[in-house]
């Protein structure tokens, strides 16, 4: 089996997922070749493991001081280099075009009349999951950007939907807690707003992940450029996790126990409503600005809580491998199978409804209705 693989590059969280999906496809013997898009080549980091990857232009969105700007977004969209790169690209000789919310393999896909799966967070937004500044723009441009004829969405909970759990990449587990260090990722926000916003709390360590080009100590507050290793040893080892609310590395947080305040780019739909979500299900403490009340309320006396996740791109890249988007039953056994060996830990809302209705069910409740 040979796939093209569309990774959307404007966040990390799409590429760890693509990351763990990569180990478990080349273990299985498939061909995936990769297409990156949304930054520039020079701004992506420890990309070995895609052997000789792709990037494009593509789409990406414009923030400024932790808030989407659509207007500015739609003005910088080279949207004719972009067209182009969609007619040029060459899927002939793939059986499966893969996207991670990733638009120009997925348009290239729809336009070219090529089997596509959608893989991602963004694809729970085609059902009926928390949400949060959901207005008609924010709605088309989810549906529009990389549409999938088939697609695993992937959440915190089932909500009662035909979801999957997080792909998550957790690599230690088993490293000593340091208390009173906080690993901080805020890569939506302006660096000075976020050094004011944890200066005052100095019976605390944060290691502030971001855009710098060396490290630097700021006394309590260590500037680190970023780093996968680094950053992934500091999230095992901290005591909690301050960042916007994207989903991978909430996912990871959650994942590890670690507590979580997260604070959503103003604008944008799927981290408001992650924001929400998290709320809801008791995941997560939230800010919509950088508040040092809150801060000093989360550090002093919130807890965290913790859900095991199964391993979700194993088994994914199984059922990839056996043409599963070819028969759909394969999907529900797929998704019933995941939410069943979840640990919701002491979250209730895992406790009360642990596992999504099937199909049957869903008639039945149809028919009675």
């Amino acid at each position: 089996m040979k796939i093209l693989y569309g990774v959307q590059g404007t966040g990390n969280g799409h590429i760890s997922r693509a990351r763990v999906l990569n180990t478990y496809l080349k273990a299985l013997g498939v061909e995936v070749d990769y297409l990156f898009s949304g930054r520039e080549r020079e701004k992506y980091f420890d990309m070995e493991a895609f052997g000789d990857w792709r990037c494009l232009k593509g789409l990406t969105f414009v923030h400024d001081s932790g808030e989407l700007k659509v207007f500015r977004t739609l003005k910088n969209a080279c949207l004719r280099e972009f067209w182009h790169d969609i007619n040029t690209l060459d899927i002939s000789a793939y059986d499966l075009i893969v996207t991670d919310f990733e638009p120009i393999t997925a348009w290239a896909a729809r336009r070219k009349g090529k089997a596509c799966l959608g893989i991602g967070h963004q694809y729970a937004f085609d059902h009926k999951v928390p949400r949060r500044g959901d207005d008609f723009v924010s709605r088309k441009i989810m549906a529009l950007f990389a549409p999938a004829e088939h697609s695993l969405g992937l959440h915190w909970y089932h909500f009662n939907q035909p979801i999957l759990p997080p792909i998550v990449d957790v690599n230690y587990n088993d490293e000593r807690i340091e208390k009173n260090t906080i690993l901080v990722y805020l890569g939506f926000e302006e660096t000075d707003a976020v050094i004011s916003f944890l200066d005052p709390f100095e019976d605390y360590t944060f290691y502030y992940y971001g855009p710098f080009k060396h490290y630097e100590s700021l006394g309590h507050i260590k500037l680190k450029p970023l780093s996968r290793e680094g950053f992934k040893y500091d999230l095992a080892t901290c005591a909690g996790v301050i960042c916007n609310a994207g989903f991978e590395l909430s996912s990871e947080a959650i994942q590890l126990g670690k507590k979580l305040l997260v604070k959503p780019l103003q604008g944008q739909l799927e981290q408001l409503s992650n924001a929400r979500a998290m709320e809801d299900l008791s995941l997560a403490m939230t800010m919509d600005v950088l508040d040092s009340g809150k801060l000093g309320q989360w550090l002093s006396s919130y807890r965290a809580s913790k859900v095991a996740y199964p391993n979700v791109a194993k088994a994914i890249a199984e059922w990839i491998v056996l043409k599963g988007w070819q028969r759909p039953e394969t999907k529900e056994q797929l998704i019933q199978s995941m939410w069943q060996a979840v640990d919701g830990g002491d979250v209730d809302s895992f406790k009360i409804n642990p596992l999504p209705p099937t199909s049957d069910v869903l008639a039945l409740s149809a028919v009675v209705s």
